[in-house]
């Protein structure tokens, strides 16, 4: 039991703890209030370091840039690599299996080892690896690098042990499987082909045995020369050459004759007995011009020529149309007969391969299906029916279909909520697959014990919301949602405004779900909000439409003289941001022209009445409006209360909070009104402001001139931000216009009593996000400047961010408001927002140190907290927009004088300031819906170093404090008249399990920088700890753990930290994972029981887990990728066929490739390098049950051994005491009788 004592008030704001108030006696911020005495908190922490440990899980969706394709079709598993060294092993639902090269390398080929649990990688890097999938984590037995030679095909018989590679040069090499060493039978280019020839042949782009002899090796070249090579007699049978270009060659199982795919996109099948010319030339989409010629076609890249018992071969392969059409989508045709079948698909086809019944290429093939792996999607193609369906995936390979924008994750999810989601989501599924089982059906995999319901919500850009089914480590769509729905379409724009339009305004920016409720909020990146409520029936509803102007106005900047005359508590609606609220749609700007957008929402919301399915319908719509010409901030926090009925969300203009039962707004302020007289800085009035027009165009311009020339999409500048500079003279502007920034926004610096231009240029205000980015740009092309301990690599970056509390503008320059030439101005639409590409720091949750110069930089990593906390600074220097980076609904103590917990929003900004605001809430039904909610700033003001991230609740006895909640109900349902529709809350309260200890709770606030619990209601900081010194937090919750709670905290220097609650002591400090791009902080998120994920690319979610326990049983969650299956047999040829079909099975490749006929390999060409995962090591990883057993027959035989010799020994002693004995009685019968003198 560990005692924490504290003195609960008397702290001062000297304290590294203290905390700022505004008690009710009036004194002011930060003065010390009389000490009471100290209280004792008994909380027993049961965590300690050994409860974490930090491993990866499991990996979802389709591989990223997949490069290779493979197929055992006896385990009938498929493997799929990947560009940045990435393998994906698939099998039945649930056996999903990701391996990794330590080198990165791109995966050129695989090959399994059929039905042996093994599988060859070749590499980019020239290296071979073989993996041992006999194990539910794959490793790597063996590696041999190639170092003279590049590798350009692999070959690998069926149960064959030796491996052919085909090189760069010309040549191909034998690998032996089992060693992995090099034989030293090597098939020599210049032997290969004729001496005659002048030519180099070119690199090998195809290895195969014959079906009719395996002795036969038939080697093709790029040139078009195709040899076949006796491996016995060490010389070619014949050699062809060809004009065209080669890229695939496909045997006939009988091995009489092949097919060649080439480059002027024909088909030629050549026949054994005559290799002098083609048996047949074919052009399938070549059609003859009226000239007589050909026209022609694009390569046909890849073709598999696949017999059938009962029908026509099937000639199957990629490419060959026609040039004359521009803009078609890439094609596989299947020729069937005569019947030729020709399917568009929608991405570039990476590779593809027939399935078949039988792994033996000198038997019928009889192919049942065929696997397409486009660069984007995975498609399985039934080649059994005659209209081709393809098979339904069950893998989650769409992820991606439209960009990931946000992520959420839930674990211990109410046990309905899954089975209720996919009830409705399965009615709204595609239709038309193929009625057969899904091939791709190898390994094992059980439901774990270690179980429970987990559901991953995915945001896109599209607008799209899709609920995952992510129980057991595996991921299956539930539902989706269209929030796009609830809008009307947007009239696409002309002239200049239409290069500015982005293609996806309903993209999703963060998202907001109580599972118990069942209340759904969206924000998106139109600075929209729609709150959807769960029904499981149909519904005519029309959409109530709420419009707010949240911005900051000249009268909201606070002056000494007004610090005095503000109230604490101002009555709603009484604010500079003014709201508008319009039932039913009714945009007040609807009227207005295209030129006039203030007062008009990005978007237009339906107004009529709709027909809504069953599942999450639309309830309310709150937009944010236009204001002088310039569009609305993003919205950059949200949070929702099902048990209050209300809805918070901030930006960095303000703070709004609707009631969403009596669809009104009932606060709007700014975030300088949220402090009244607690405001901890001194906010002068400034300077008339400037021309209107211009700056007000130039903001607009801000970042459109960055994509002007590009015209880049949203789901583009999710995945990377490579042109910069388009206009340098115009990013040179005042970069504290851009509508995305931290800070003070245009309008304010549109005021007549803005400072002089030198002034203002002065100004250590917080820049805007994506205007720093520029800052560090001196030229096109130029990459930015980052601290080391961050190096982003920008071409993947997602998100564009800084820390709103670790940066300043560079000092001393005034900056060139525009080019000799003036400014350019544009126009857009009211509907078309022009800031859409950038992600404020808070909207986002994440940010960037920065460093403009080094000695701005300096200056910024020291006094970057001081300089905006410290009274010395000027008004000038904090002459700073706050914005609103977290909230949080809970039952709480307002002020220190507080007694009872009352409903509380809890308010945390981006310079560390937590904010309380009090509200009444009427307890009756009746009263909720007709009485109005009070709600207003107390005055209580809490203080961090760096932005706030995430505030928590812990009770007095350590547990933490769930948020009141609504029980859900179904408003559609056809209930009984006579019973009463009431809500029915679960209101959990901070004292309600705390009679020994006292009333009170803890509050648990993290930010960029530090994290402290504070007690409440005293407001005493009880325990503080700084979290990092040079980076900074990404994402921080607080999570249950082992029955216990912890706070979970991921850092830009890739570092994943766990802190004991409420000690804050360090339990787990791991370097896991530079932050490459910023597409893993904007997506990564922890939740309960250990687990986090993140999109580790484009088209895959990671998932990790921090707990020890999981960990320990992840071997049993992970499914099997090797089952024990009998190999088929080999059909029985017949006398004649065997006969006159050659002697194939009385090959012996050891007596050929063996070092004794063939020597040792050059160790200068490859070296082996063996794997962490060799045979030794296997054997020390063999200490299972097996192992165990073994060790233990051994001990026992040894054992029984010993005994057994024991009792030879005993029976042996035995013997010689009777012998003894008996030798002794006949000395003693012989002397019985004599006298002594006669011995």
């Amino acid at each position: 039991m560990k005692k924490f004592r504290k003195v609960l008030d008397g702290l001062t704001t000297s304290s590294p703890g203290g905390s700022i108030g505004s008690p009710s006696g009036g004194s002011a911020a930060g003065t010390p209030t009389a000490t009471p005495t100290p209280k004792e908190i008994e909380i027993q922490e049961t965590l300690v370091s050994e409860n974490f440990q930090l491993c990866k899980t499991v990996r979802h969706g389709f591989p990223y840039q997949p490069t290779a394709l493979a197929f055992d079709p006896v385990q009938k598993i498929l493997a799929i690599g990947s560009r940045t060294g990435g393998v994906r092993i698939l099998g039945r639902p649930g056996v999903d299996c990701y391996c990794q090269h330590e080198s990165g390398a791109a995966v050129l080929q695989l090959q399994f080892l059929i039905n042996e649990g093994a599988l060859v990688t070749a590499c980019a890097d020239d290296t071979l690896h073989l993996w041992n999938l006999r194990q539910r984590r794959p490793a790597v037995l063996h590696s041999l690098k190639f170092n003279r030679e590049r590798i350009t095909f692999c070959h690998l018989p069926f149960q064959s042990k030796w491996l052919y590679v085909g090189t760069e040069r010309g040549n191909t090499h034998i690998v032996n499987i089992e060693s992995f060493i090099l034989s030293g039978y090597v098939i020599m280019w210049n032997k290969a082909i004729e001496l005659s020839t002048k030519t180099h042949p070119g690199p090998v782009v195809h290895l195969s045995d014959s079906p009719k002899d395996e002795g036969k090796l038939l080697i093709g070249f790029e040139s078009g020369t195709i040899v076949q090579w006796d491996l016995r007699l060490k010389k070619a049978d014949f050699r062809i050459y060809y004009d065209e270009a080669i890229h695939s060659v496909s045997w006939h199982h009988e091995g009489k004759q092949f097919m060649c795919s080439h480059s002027d996109g024909s088909l030629s099948i050549w026949n054994l007995r005559n290799t002098t010319k083609p048996f047949q030339v074919t052009f399938p989409h070549g059609k003859i011009q009226k000239d007589g010629r050909k026209e022609s076609c694009k390569p046909i890249l890849k073709v598999e020529y696949k017999t059938s018992r009962n029908s026509e071969p099937f000639v199957i392969f990629s490419g060959g149309l026609s040039y004359d059409k521009a803009g078609r989508r890439p094609t596989l045709t299947i020729m069937h007969g005569k019947a030729i079948t020709v399917l568009e698909m929608d991405y570039p086809i990476v590779e593809f391969m027939a399935l078949c019944e039988t792994p033996y290429n000198n038997e019928v093939q009889e192919p049942y299906a065929v696997v397409v792996l486009l660069e984007k999607d995975l498609i399985v193609v039934d080649l059994t029916q005659s209209n081709f369906p393809v098979f339904e995936n069950p893998y989650p390979m769409d992820i991606h279909e439209s960009p990931v924008t946000c992520t959420a994750y839930f674990a211990d999810c109410p046990p309905d909520i899954i089975p209720i989601l996919y009830s409705i989501g399965v009615k709204h599924k595609k239709t038309g697959y193929s009625q057969k089982e899904w091939p791709v059906g190898g390994g094992t995999w059980t439901l774990g014990s270690h179980t429970y319901p987990e559901i991953i919500i995915t945001g896109h850009a599209d607008g799209s919301i899709k609920f995952w089914d992510a129980s057991a480590i595996t991921l299956q769509m539930l539902y989706k949602l269209k929030t796009s729905k609830a809008f009307l379409k947007p009239k696409p724009s002309e002239g200049r405004a239409a290069d500015l339009v982005e293609d996806d305004p309903f993209a999703i920016q963060m998202v907001s779900w109580c599972p118990q409720s069942r209340i759904f909020c969206v924000v998106g990146i139109s600075a929209h909000i729609i709150l959807y409520r769960f029904s499981k029936y149909e519904a005519n509803t029309q959409i109530v439409s709420l419009e707010v102007r949240l911005r900051c106005e000249a009268e909201d900047v606070i002056s000494p003289s007004e610090n005095e005359n503000n109230p604490c508590f101002t009555e709603s609606g009484s604010h500079s941001p003014q709201p508008h609220h319009h039932q039913h749609a009714a945009s007040p700007g609807s009227g207005t022209t295209e030129g006039n957008k203030d007062s008009n929402p990005c978007l237009k919301v339906k107004d009529r009445m709709v027909r809504v399915p069953p599942g999450y319908q639309a309830e309310l719509v709150i937009q944010l409006l236009w204001a002088d010409g310039e569009p609305p901030q993003q919205i950059t926090s949200l949070d929702v209360n099902s048990a209050y009925g209300l809805l918070a969300f901030g930006n960095c203009n303000g703070l709004a909070v609707v009631d969403y039962l009596q669809k009104t707004i009932l606060l709007c302020m700014s975030t300088l009104d949220l402090y009244g007289a607690a405001d901890p800085y001194q906010r002068l009035t400034r300077s008339p402001r400037r021309n209107r027009q211009s700056t007000s165009e130039f903001c607009m311009r801000g970042l459109s001139n960055l994509y002007s020339d590009s015209k880049k999409r949203i789901r583009t500048s999710y995945q990377s931000l490579t042109e910069l500079s388009d206009n340098q003279q115009s990013i040179d502007t005042d970069r504290s216009k851009s509508p995305t920034s931290v800070h003070y926004s245009t309008s304010l610096h549109n005021d007549p009593r803005v400072l002089p231009e030198p002034v203002v240029s002065l100004r250590a205000s917080h820049c805007s996000p994506v205007f720093y980015l520029l800052d560090n740009v001196k030229g096109p092309g130029r990459k930015l400047s980052l601290p080391t301990d961050l190096k982003t690599d920008l071409d993947h970056v997602n998100g564009h961010c800084t820390s709103p509390t670790s940066q300043s503008c560079s000092t001393g320059k005034p900056r060139v408001p525009m080019g000799p030439e003036g400014p350019r101005l544009t126009r857009r639409g009211p509907g078309r927002p022009p800031f859409r590409k950038a992600q404020s720091a808070a909207c986002m949750e994440i940010s960037l140190p920065v460093s403009h110069t080094e000695a701005a930089a300096t200056e910024s990593r020291e006094n970057s907290f001081s300089r905006s906390r410290s009274s010395s600074v000027s008004s000038i220097d904090r002459d700073t927009k706050e914005a609103v980076t977290t909230l949080q609904f809970g039952e709480s103590y307002a002020r220190k004088s507080d007694t009872l917990p009352t409903p509380c929003l809890w308010v945390g900004t981006s310079l560390g300031m937590v904010l309380l605001i009090p509200m009444s809430i009427p307890t009756d039904h009746e009263e909720r819906m007709e009485e109005p909610v009070t709600i207003g700033p107390s005055g209580t003001v809490l203080m961090l170093k760096g932005s706030v991230l995430r505030i928590s609740f812990l009770d007095c006895m350590g547990a933490l404090i769930q948020s009141p909640y609504e029980v859900w109900r179904d408003l559609n349902a056809h209930e009984d008249p006579d019973r009463m529709r009431r809500r029915k809350l679960v209101h959990i309260s901070p004292s309600s399990s705390q009679h020994t200890c006292g009333e009170g709770h803890l509050a648990v606030v993290c930010s960029e920088k530090q994290a402290k619990v504070f007690l409440m209601p005293s407001q005493s900081c009880l325990f503080v700890h700084n979290i990092t010194e040079s980076s900074f937090v990404l994402r921080a919750d607080v999570v249950s753990v082992c029955n216990s709670v912890c706070l979970a905290c991921f850092c830009a220097n890739g570092h994943v930290m766990t802190l004991s609650l409420p000690s804050l002591r360090p339990l787990l400090d791991v370097n896991y994972l530079p932050l490459a791009d910023m597409r893993i902080a904007r997506t990564f998120c922890f939740t309960h029981g250990g687990q986090a994920l993140y999109l580790s690319s484009p088209t895959e979610i990671q998932r990790i887990t921090y707990s020890q326990e999981m960990c320990d049983n992840l071997q049993e969650m992970l499914g099997e990728l090797f089952t024990p299956i009998e190999t088929p047999e080999a059909q029985n040829r017949g006398f004649l066929k065997g006969f006159f079909g050659g002697n194939s099975h009385n090959f012996d490749r050891e007596e050929l490739f063996g070092e004794a006929a063939a020597g040792k390999g050059s160790r200068s060409l490859a070296q082996h390098i063996p794997g962490q995962a060799g045979m030794e090591g296997m054997k020390v990883a063999a200490c299972g049950v097996v192992g165990d057993l073994a060790r233990a027959r051994i001990a026992l035989d040894e054992r029984g051994q010993r005994l057994g010799e024991l009792e030879e020994r005993t029976a042996l002693m035995m013997t010689s005491a009777e012998t003894f004995s008996k030798h002794a009685h006949e000395v003693m019968l012989k002397c019985k009788d004599k006298k002594w003198y006669q011995l």
